[in-house]
């Protein structure tokens, strides 16, 4: 049962991953797998290896028609204008006050056709919020296609010679954030994006939700992938992955009280699209007035202790200023890392501040984000 006291929701795997004795957890309402053979284990396979991730619980909202562009201008902050089919970037809905409603991925599937793929924890909501804002546009269609596809998440520096095994796509042609359709585990038209959250190179490919198709696909991707050590990983690791490549969660970096500037994300703003999307004109007056008042930045622990999700920030003379977001200790980097959100003034590398780690005041220092950032490729 979840805190709201409803049933949990399942994904077609739901049976697959209890065979695996995997550890399940309240994930959003939804029942998923937070460890199979342990977080440490399942974070090093990706990070060196692969590992394979259900991640089904994301939504998929498709928008159809010849308004479609128009309706995703004015719902997003990015600039799907720059698109070309076969594409995907980064982007968000946000509030009119220039906070997120939700951060996503969007595909261009074709000049009328776009996929926007949404966390699990909003789901309704952020339907909903698709639906008021653009609802009433010309000439688009919105869908909800979230429980028609079993999406996997094959990731990790070797995740492109386990799909190479399954599939007839030519791989190597498929840039990052770009996407294509083609035949994996015998199944016709299955879209394979290179994409993931987890820093390292990798595809999420889109799979019919049938549970006897998704376990057949999860199956042999597992098979498929015994020669390079692939494991089966949970939300335990998919958290630590992301935390070290600094990428944002909804409901920690970014919320409807942090705005895109204060989570550093004002790259994938594109104030300067002739689209007025909602939060455009909070943000160019806050811009205005010289930026936002507090920053999101990496903090690694100077002294022994773990800066955990919701820790205090203080200077080091005792002056409170800030809140971790994100803190774990990092599998691959062996150190103590977090983020958090501090006055711009005290932001710079190397600052030294100190979080509250229950009793004690342990002393930090700000580093550069990412802390992790994958190995570029050699020829």
């Amino acid at each position: 049962m979840s805190d709201s006291g409803s049933v949990l929701r399942k994904t077609a795997l739901n049976a697959t991953h209890r065979a695996l004795k995997a550890k399940m957890v309240d994930f959003g309402g939804w029942d998923m797998p937070v460890e199979y053979s342990g977080l440490i284990a399942e974070h090093l396979a990706v990070r060196t290896g692969v590992g394979l991730f259900d991640v089904s619980h994301m939504g998929d909202i498709q928008l159809r028609g010849p308004g479609s562009l128009d309706a995703v201008q004015k719902l997003l902050m990015n600039d799907a204008s720059k698109l070309q089919i076969g594409q995907a970037h980064y982007s968000a809905m946000l509030t009119p006050e220039g906070t997120f409603v939700d951060d996503v991925v969007l595909h261009k599937l074709s000049e009328n056709d776009y996929l926007i793929v949404i966390n699990a924890g909003t789901r309704e909501k952020d339907v909903h919020w698709v639906r008021k804002t653009i609802g009433m546009m010309p000439s688009v269609h919105i869908n909800d296609f979230s429980d028609m596809y079993t999406q996997l998440a094959i990731q990790g520096p070797k995740a492109i010679d386990v799909l190479r095994k399954l599939t007839d796509v030519d791989l190597d042609a498929i840039k990052n954030y770009w996407f294509t359709w083609g035949k994996v585990c015998g199944l016709y038209n299955v879209l394979v994006a290179r994409t993931g959250y987890t820093g390292e190179d990798g595809f999420e490919i889109y799979v019919p939700s049938d549970e006897a198709t998704s376990a057949r696909v999860w199956n042999e991707v597992m098979e498929a992938g015994k020669e390079f050590g692939i494991l089966p990983c949970g939300l335990g690791a998919r958290n630590t992955l992301r935390l070290e490549s600094a990428m944002a969660l909804y409901g920690h970096e970014i919320s409807d009280t942090i705005n895109v500037f204060e989570a550093g994300l004002g790259r994938y703003c594109k104030l300067d699209k002739d689209a007025d999307f909602v939060g455009k004109q909070t943000l160019l007056a806050v811009q205005a007035e010289g930026g936002p008042k507090r920053k999101l930045v990496g903090l690694e622990t100077i002294d022994r202790g773990i800066a955990r999700d919701g820790y205090p920030v203080f200077t080091l003379d005792g002056k409170e200023i800030g809140v971790v977001t994100s803190g774990s200790p990092s599998p691959f980097l062996k150190k103590n890392i977090a983020m958090a959100y501090v006055p711009v003034e005290l932001s710079a590398v190397d600052t030294e501040l100190a979080v509250q780690v229950r009793s004690t005041m342990v002393k930090s220092k700000v580093v550069p984000l990412p802390f992790y950032k994958k190995p570029k490729k050699t020829t």
